[in-house]
C-alpha cells in the first residue's frame, strides 16, 4: 500500500518536486485557496515522475512495451532515415503517453545499444502521425541477443521539452531495463521485424510488462 501511495521517484523528478513544494509553501502564506491549488499541482508533479518497479516476462521470444500509455498507431513503414534504415520495412507501434501516465521508458528485449541519435525538432501533439517526422526525438538502435534489430524512438510532445536518455552506445541491456524518460506528455515508437503482433490499436500498455509481439 505504501508503494502505491508513495511510489519511488525518478531522479529527474527531485528538482521539480522541491520547486513545487517551495512554491506551495509561499502561496499558502498568501492565500489558502492558491496554496491548495499549488498543493494539488505538487502532488501531480510527484506522481508524474514516479518510477515503479516492473516485472517483465524475461523471455526474449517476446517484446514488451517500452512505455505506459495507449497504442495510438500500428503501421507498416520504412525505417527511420535518420539512422539509415529508410530502405527497410518495419512494423511500427506508437504508444502515446498522456500527462497522467508514468513516463519512464523501458527496453522491449535484451540486447546491445548499437546506435543513439538525437534529432532536434518541433513540439506538435505527439499523438499525430507527423510527430514521428517533425518533433524533437531520440533514436536508439538495439541489436537483440538473437540478432534481431529493434528501433526505439523517444518523441517529445506538445508540452514536453526534454528527452532524457540514460543509456550509452555499446551498453548491454536486459528486457524491461529503464533507458530514459520524456518530461510532460510524449510518445515512444517501437520498430521491429520478424515478430508477430500481439497488441491492438487503442489498447492500454504498461511499460516493461505488456507484451507487444512474439517472435515468428
Amino acid at each position: 500500500m505504501i508503494d502505491i501511495l508513495f511510489p519511488k521517484l525518478h531522479k529527474e523528478g527531485y528538482r521539480y518536486v522541491v520547486i513545487a513544494a517551495i512554491i506551495t509553501f509561499i502561496l499558502l502564506l498568501i492565500s489558502n485557496f492558491l496554496g491548495i491549488l499549488s498543493l494539488i499541482l505538487s502532488i501531480w508533479v510527484y506522481y508524474f515522475f514516479r518510477d515503479p518497479e516492473r516485472y517483465p516476462i524475461n523471455n526474449d521470444n517476446y517484446l514488451v512495451s517500452p512505455a505506459d500509455g495507449v497504442v495510438s498507431q500500428i503501421s507498416e513503414v520504412d525505417g527511420p532515415k535518420e539512422i539509415g534504415l529508410e530502405n527497410k520495412k518495419y512494423t511500427r507501434v506508437s504508444i502515446f503517453m498522456n500527462v497522467f501516465d508514468c513516463h519512464v521508458n523501458r527496453t522491449p528485449a535484451s540486447g546491445k545499444i548499437v546506435k543513439i541519435y538525437y534529432k532536434p525538432g518541433k513540439y506538435i501533439n505527439a499523438s499525430l502521425d507527423k510527430a514521428s517526422e517533425e518533433n524533437e526525438r531520440n533514436y536508439l538502435k538495439v541489436e537483440s541477443k538473437d540478432g534481431n534489430e529493434l528501433i526505439l524512438v523517444q518523441i517529445a510532445g506538445l508540452i514536453a521539452r526534454r528527452i532524457v536518455c540514460e543509456v550509452k552506445e555499446n551498453e548491454e541491456i536486459k528486457q524491461g531495463d529503464r533507458f530514459g524518460m520524456i518530461r510532460f506528455g510524449s510518445r515512444v515508437d517501437l520498430y521491429f521485424e520478424n515478430y508477430q503482433l500481439m497488441i491492438r490499436q487503442n489498447q492500454k500498455t504498461i511499460g516493461g510488462e505488456t507484451i507487444i509481439a512474439k517472435k515468428k
